[in-house]
């Protein structure tokens, strides 16, 4: 559904543009009739800038640009949601929001990306590479030291430890779900599948 740009002032309508991966906001801008329309047709942002009195896209002087993933409206069609995938700093001052804030990918989701990068991209130097060479038995074993080792130190007061170990073993769970064909989204799945 797009917005009746024509019912606004000057027929400009706010975006709030989030991290489509982080759910970070990123900035805000404005866009019209055309914004939309061309945000839609190339895949990356667009906007109608108020102080040029011009179309632009994100990035077309940076190169940082925000690739569209979807847009969407609020419950009075008055504001867009614009969910992208910032391909560099977001702010023209540098930093990865226009908030100052710091917008940081790395969550399980790209831990498993790169992984699946590792599986299907191999690389001598690659830790993740030589277990899916070395094969499932192997990865599964691995998984099973990985959680003797956490029940371990679950046993003893080291917290340090015991967190290294977690994250010992939570990769090598990534690893093996990857191994097997299997992708975190669908162990997720099931678990709200369970959840009451």
């Amino acid at each position: 559904m797009k917005p009746e740009f024509k019912k606004y002032t000057d027929g400009l309508v706010p975006a709030i543009v989030q991290d489509a991966r982080t759910k970070m906001v990123l900035m805000l801008g404005f866009m019209n009739e055309q914004a939309w329309d061309l945000s839609l047709s190339s895949g990356k942002v667009s906007f109608f800038s108020r102080s040029k009195q011009r179309l632009w896209t994100k990035g077309e002087s940076s190169g940082n640009f925000l690739l569209l993933e979807t847009m969407l409206l609020d419950c009075d069609q008055d504001t867009i949601l614009v969910k992208a995938i910032p391909t560099g700093p977001v702010c023209h001052n540098g930093t990865d929001t226009c908030f100052n804030e710091i917008n940081d990918p790395f969550d399980l989701f790209a831990l498993e990306r790169t992984i699946h990068q590792r599986k299907e991209e191999p690389s001598e130097r690659s830790y993740t590479s030589s277990l899916f060479n070395a094969g499932i038995n192997k990865i599964a074993q691995k998984l099973g030291e990985e959680a003797v080792e956490l029940v371990i130190e679950a046993k003893d007061d080291n917290i340090e430890l015991f967190l290294n170990e977690s994250a010992d073993l939570l990769f090598h769970y990534l690893v093996l779900l990857q191994a097997k064909g299997q992708s975190l989204d669908k162990v997720i799945a099931v678990l709200k599948k369970r959840h009451r």
